[in-house]
C-alpha cells in the first residue's frame, strides 16, 4: 500500500508538470519504448481522469479536457505497443542481448516471455495492459516470438482501449463523486482504484494456478516451451 501511495504521489506531480499532451507522450513511451517501464501508467491515467472532473483543479492543480484524453490516450497506447511489436519483429533476440542496467533488466523480458507462453498470444496482449512492466516488455517479446502483426493489432486495439478508458473513467467518476472531500481521500482511493483494476488479472492468475494443479503436466510443458522460445528467439506457435 505504501508503494502504491508513493506511486500516486509521483504520478500527481508528473501530471501537474507535463499537462495533457505530456501525459499522452508518457503513455506512448511506457507501452512502446523499453526504457518506459518505470513510468506509472495506471496511476497517471486514473489521476488524469480526476483532473478532467469537477475536482481537477482542487485535487490535481490542473484541469484536463476529458474528450482529448478519451481519444488521445488509447491512440497513444495502441501506437506505442505497435512500435514495441515492430522493434521486436525487426530486432529479434538481439534486442534483449545486453547487460543489465538502470533502464534494462533481463528478468523483465523473461517475465513477459513466460507470461506470453503461459496465457497464449491473444490473452497475454490483452491482459498485460493492466500489469506494470509486463505491458512494456510483452510487446517486443510478441514481435520477437513472431506473433502475426494482424493478430497483434486486433488484441492491441482491444487492450489499449479497455485499459485507458477504464482507468480514465474510474478517475473521472471518482473525482466527480467525491469533489467536496477529495483532498482527504485522494491517496487511499487511488491506491484502491489501482488494486481494483488488477482484480480481473488476479482472478485469471488464480484460475490458471488451479488449472495447473489439476493438470501438473501442463506446467512442465509450458516451461519447456518458454525455455525453447528463449533459447532460439522463438517462433509464434498458433
Amino acid at each position: 500500500m505504501t508503494n502504491l501511495a508513493l506511486n500516486v504521489l509521483n504520478a500527481k506531480e508528473l501530471i501537474s508538470q507535463v499537462g495533457t499532451y505530456g501525459l499522452l507522450a508518457i503513455i506512448f513511451a511506457e507501452t512502446g519504448l523499453l526504457i518506459g517501464f518505470f513510468l506509472p501508467g495506471d496511476s497517471l491515467l486514473v489521476l488524469a481522469g480526476v483532473a478532467s472532473s469537477s475536482a481537477g483543479l482542487k485535487a490535481i492543480g490542473t484541469q484536463m479536457p476529458l474528450g482529448v484524453l478519451m481519444v488521445g490516450a488509447p491512440v497513444c497506447a495502441i501506437a506505442g505497443a505497435q512500435l514495441g511489436h515492430l522493434l521486436g519483429a525487426k530486432g529479434g533476440a538481439r534486442l534483449f542481448q545486453r547487460p543489465d542496467s538502470r533502464l534494462f533488466r533481463r528478468e523483465h523480458v523473461e517475465k513477459a516471455e513466460a507470461y506470453f507462453v503461459k496465457f497464449g498470444p491473444a490473452k497475454a496482449v490483452l491482459m498485460a495492459r493492466f500489469i506494470p512492466v509486463v505491458r512494456t516488455f510483452l510487446n517486443p517479446v510478441a514481435g520477437t516470438l513472431e506473433m502475426p502483426a494482424g493478430q497483434f493489432f486486433v488484441w492491441n486495439v482491444i487492450g489499449g482501449v479497455a485499459w485507458t478508458e477504464a482507468m480514465l473513467l474510474l478517475g473521472y467518476n471518482f473525482g466527480a463523486a467525491l469533489a467536496p472531500v477529495i483532498d482527504t481521500y485522494l491517496i487511499p482511493a487511488m491506491a484502491l482504484l489501482v488494486l481494483l483494476s488488477l482484480t480481473p488479472i488476479l482472478i485469471e492468475v488464480l484460475r490458471e494456478r488451479k488449472r495447473r494443479k489439476a493438470d501438473p503436466t501442463a506446467e512442465s510443458d509450458q516451461e519447456s516451451e518458454a525455455v525453447t522460445a528463449g533459447a532460439t528467439s522463438g517462433r509464434h506457435r498458433k
